[in-house]
């Protein structure tokens, strides 16, 4: 399919990356398949480009973006991580290894995992902006999963919506061939759902 020339397919997933290259075309996909209510999975930089998107065209911020990619936005909904903003070299000081994540009761995410607390594995330097939880939060973004300590956003959803995931962790890092990871599974599952509709 074919959105203001951007080339879309029936099951949206965006996987993580660095950089703006194709940026704006990504948030056009993730925006036809929130308004579509096709099944959309954004991993890492997938999930931010959802969040730019949601603040964009949900919540009217015009502009809204990551500071990566303008770091002039007057909506920074993805900012740098506080400890990140002193390093003057980056070389290997991104937020790496395993860290734990608390999911919310009646998210989808608790649902694919059967669990109340994970462990996941974190390659990253920015992050959802805390400053503009209340404003997505009460537009009907749901913040499905923080780390313990409640300071770090790390799954996003629409609730409402068939199956709308962004996660900030890489759930292909514990994936195999034979043992799917939950989110994988139930990704899938909402796509095959929707394509027997």
């Amino acid at each position: 399919r074919t959105v203001t020339g951007v080339q879309t397919c029936a099951l949206p997933i965006l996987p993580g990356g660095f950089g703006d290259r194709g940026i704006e075309g990504k948030i056009r996909a993730i925006q036809y398949a929130r308004t579509q209510r096709i099944p959309f999975f954004g991993i890492c930089l997938g999930m931010q480009c959802a969040v730019i998107e949601f603040a964009r065209h949900v919540c009217k911020l015009s502009g809204a973006n990551s500071t990566e990619f303008d770091k002039a936005t007057a909506h920074p909904v993805i900012d740098l991580m506080e400890e990140q903003k002193q390093l003057s070299n980056l070389g290997g000081t991104m937020r790496l290894g395993s860290y734990a994540c608390r999911l919310e009761p009646g998210s989808l995410a608790r649902k694919s995992y059967g669990t109340p607390r994970i462990r996941e594995r974190h390659r990253h330097r920015y992050e959802f902006n805390n400053a503009y939880r209340e404003r997505l939060e009460a537009q009907g973004m749901r913040l499905a999963g923080v780390c313990p300590d409640g300071e770090l956003v790390e799954i996003v959803e629409l609730p409402g919506h068939p199956w709308f995931v962004g996660c900030q962790f890489h759930p292909e890092f514990q994936s195999t061939p034979l043992h799917a990871h939950p989110l994988f599974k139930a990704f899938v599952g909402a796509a095959l759902k929707k394509r027997k509709g």
